[in-house]
């Protein structure tokens, strides 16, 4: 039905490959989502599972439709320049919401919205 029968076994071992090194990558992300302490590290974690994991798993994909279709598949280009467009949005926007109620609940974790003048200026060295 899907073809995989049809698949030589060089593309089958490095289709298995890829996806399995990119649920590995996902699955270290998903455990760090989980393991970290406060929100501000654990949005970082998921991201190395949407990077990394995301072009390991699409570089599977690919190879696998590719070889068996005998001609390149680039949907899975698409995909990838879609989700790296809107990945770093998404955190983005899930940060600074974080940040403003961090910072109107007055937590002291939290640097104030203007800290330049804790800075030093050249002048004063």
């Amino acid at each position: 039905m899907s073809g995989a029968g049809e698949l030589p076994a060089w593309a089958a071992l490095l289709t298995a490959f890829f996806v399995l090194l990119g649920a590995g990558v996902t699955l270290i992300g998903s455990i760090g989502l989980l393991r970290l302490g406060s929100f501000y590290a654990r949005v970082h974690a998921p991201t190395l599972g949407t990077t990394v994991g995301m072009a390991s798993i699409l570089a599977g994909s690919a190879l696998f439709f590719s070889v068996l279709e005998a001609r390149p598949v680039l949907h899975e280009i698409l995909i990838a320049v879609f989700v790296t467009l809107t990945t770093p949005v998404t955190l983005m926007l899930l940060v600074r919401a974080a940040l403003y109620r961090d910072r109107t609940e007055g937590s002291a974790d939290i640097p104030p919205a203007d800290d330049t003048g804790n800075l030093v200026s050249p002048e004063e060295n």
